[in-house]
């Protein structure tokens, strides 16, 4: 136990100081099959991903168009109030201030409910897609045999070790 202690903290202390370069001298003296997955690119460019994005984008679409449409009434609101400020007495100014006002509270409040329901919905999306890839990524590394395999982040990476597209294959399926 001691021993495979030793040498790891040993690879460590060569990846920090070399890089990488050690290691992977190391390991082919070890036969160690080692390898690199880019959970980024996963969820960046899995089908899997681009399913969940394109779904979110369908289910928020609609409050998203109510909260332009919302925002555009806004505006309209304002430029009213410009152009009626003139003519407008004192009590109708402030009248209109203050629809003014709660019209831009409750836009403010839906945008952020908004915005906080579309990211909760993301994270939930991306950990399921995050799940599907570890097993996937467990599955390649028993079947491929390999000893190590490393996400992210890294500080530099061979493309010999990056087995990303595997991942993505397997995940497209």
């Amino acid at each position: 136990m001691r021993s495979v202690l030793k040498k790891s903290i040993s690879v460590a202390a060569l990846a920090l100081a070399f890089g990488g370069h050690a290691v992977n001298a190391w390991a082919q003296a070890q036969d160690i099959k080692i390898g690199f997955v880019s959970i980024e690119r996963i969820l960046r460019d899995s089908a899997p991903a681009k399913a969940a994005f394109t779904k979110l984008e369908q289910d928020f679409s609609k409050r998203e168009k109510d909260l332009q449409e919302l925002q555009n009434k806004l505006k309209a609101a304002a430029e009213k109030n410009t152009r009626d400020d003139p003519v407008l007495s004192d009590s109708d100014k402030a009248k209109r201030q203050r629809e003014f006002a709660d019209m831009d509270r409750e836009l403010q409040r839906k945008r952020r409910e908004f915005n906080e329901d579309v990211s909760q919905r993301k994270n939930e999306e991306l950990n399921i897609i995050v799940e599907k890839a570890n097993k996937v990524i467990k599955q390649i590394a028993e079947s491929e045999k390999y000893d190590i395999l490393f996400q992210e982040p890294v500080v530099f990476i061979s493309p010999r070790v990056d087995i990303t597209d595997k991942v993505l294959k397997a995940l497209n399926k």
